[in-house]
């Protein structure tokens, strides 16, 4: 029996998922928390050990004949992070993550050295956006500079779990598309990016060379030993979490449109072109599966519900049970959840604000509810660029930690007034990841099944949790959404991007 697992290394856990593809069936999770790094100038930031050790603690959980019998692995992680590696692989300084806005001010000035936001959009398909690896890199130059002075290598999150898989440096288009300096339209480094960054230093030595979908390559056997893994593992190229997901949830082909509620909120939609905006209305990414991913992020999702339930000292699922007693609208609340500044609108300066209190709606479950709202319309706000620009989907594919909710489940159709499928793998990133690593050994082997037609035969949707639009609540969100835009219009002014 053949066994593939996915890593996922997310912002709040480490998550491992082995899958059996020959029974349809995981077979085995595992998980392990991390710890985030934040400072008051908006600045978010974990260690790279800590992924390592992650890692390894979710391998540990796992029975010694499943670590046994994994074939492939494929890793997922979160986007955006700059991991600076010194010329002997030593990891230089803390990460700076997606969520990370502390260098906001250095994507004007790039995009300023370019000509313009539209300009940098013309040259390499997007803007460049608070939290994107491009600003990381002046800011590092001005408050780390012995770290900039020593950079050989620039990875990225999932790039850096790869490399003590396999001690190769490496990546791939569909990760790549998130640090700003790929042109996505020819998925190559763009020059102008890199002079723009930094007029005085040639980056591209620093740069990983970009590997095609399908190479595959061998595990440290150092590493399998201390993992428990055979020696004969092979490691996929992986993908940003995003991508993975896109894999996961089976949004491969066009006309699908997936939706993942984590510490972020993101939708994605797979093309087989690219697809730019010329306002950057939403990110023009590649897929890790052979095509272009557009995606729309917010970063302020569970990270909304998470801190009202702690505020109150409840837990998530007391929060759950507590929707049930409220209303849409939450009793007159609007919750702007913009805790980490925002990308979707972009405010990166923003924070959260809570409006429309009076001494009978402020109780702790429509401050949940509100929470959910808030993060949903944030949503729904960039969906609004895609129906803007004619994308129409027939149905809403649900990933993320926050799927597991029934209410938001039925939240979703509601303010977005579309059907809402789960798919049977509530981990996508994880899921997609193990997905694409069967995909490549198998690719590798001569098999010429395309990587959508897998993901579609495995990506099985769960009937039971699927839900559709409630007619008579459809109404009355287009009202509380129109209230939500009203706020946001309003306090755009105190928070010029």
């Amino acid at each position: 029996m053949s066994l593939y697992a996915g890593i996922d290394a997310g912002t709040q856990s480490i998550k491992l998922l082995v899958y059996d593809a020959e029974s349809g069936q995981v077979v085995a999770t595992a998980s392990a928390p991390l710890e985030l790094i934040s400072g008051e100038d908006g600045s978010r930031e974990q260690l790279a050990s800590w992924w390592i050790e992650g890692v390894h603690a979710c391998f540990a959980q796992l029975d010694a004949p499943i670590r046994a019998s994994i074939a492939a692995v494929g890793v997922s992680g979160q986007q955006h992070g700059f991991v600076p590696l010194d010329r002997d692989g030593q990891v230089l300084a803390p990460v700076k993550l997606w969520c990370d806005t502390s260098s906001a001010r250095e994507c004007g000035r790039i995009m300023q050295a370019l000509g313009g936001e539209r300009r940098c959009i013309e040259i390499a398909g997007n803007p460049i956006l608070p939290g994107y690896t491009a600003s990381k890199l002046p800011w590092t130059r001005q408050h780390r500079p012995e770290v900039y002075r020593e950079l050989a290598t620039i990875l990225l999150p999932h790039d850096y779990l790869n490399f003590y898989l396999t001690g190769e440096r490496f990546t791939e288009v569909g990760d790549a598309s998130g640090t700003g300096w790929l042109d996505v339209r020819t998925r190559q480094w763009s020059k102008e990016l890199l002079a723009a960054i930094d007029p005085d230093r040639d980056l591209s030595p620093c740069l990983p060379p970009l590997v095609e979908l399908g190479t595959t390559f061998a595990i440290l056997p150092a590493i399998a030993d201390a993992l428990g893994l055979p020696h004969s593992v092979r490691i996929a190229v992986g993908g940003g979490d995003n991508m993975m997901a896109a894999i996961g949830t089976g949004c491969v082909v066009p006309g699908r449109l997936s939706m993942s509620l984590g510490t972020s909120g993101t939708l994605f939609a797979y093309a087989d072109h690219p697809v730019v905006d010329a306002n950057g209305a939403w990110a023009a990414f590649c897929s890790s599966s052979g095509g272009w991913l557009p995606l729309i992020c917010t970063m302020n999702c569970t990270v909304a519900t998470e801190t009202i339930a702690r505020l109150f000292g409840f837990g998530v699922a007391q929060g759950e049970a507590m929707i049930g007693e409220t209303s849409p609208g939450a009793g007159g609340l609007t919750l702007l959840p913009f805790f980490n500044g925002e990308r979707t609108p972009n405010l990166p300066d923003a924070r959260a604000a809570m409006l429309g209190m009076d001494p009978l709606n402020a109780t702790p479950a429509n401050f949940y509810r509100a929470a959910m709202e808030g993060a949903t319309y944030t949503l729904r706000y960039g969906y609004d660029a895609f129906a803007a620009a004619g994308l129409g989907f027939e149905a809403i594919v649900l990933t993320g930690g926050g799927a597991k909710s029934a209410a938001w489940r039925q939240m979703i159709a509601d303010v977005f007034d579309l059907p809402v499928e789960v798919p049977r793998q509530s981990e996508g990133a994880a899921f997609g990841a193990a997905l694409q690593a069967l995909w490549s050994q198998q690719h590798g082997s001569g098999d010429s099944t395309p990587l959508s037609e897998l993901a579609l035969r495995h990506a099985a949707v769960d009937p039971t949790l699927s839900t559709r639009p409630d007619p008579a609540r459809v109404g009355e969100y287009r009202t509380h959404y129109a209230r939500f835009l009203q706020y946001l219009d309003a306090v755009r002014t105190l928070y010029p991007a």
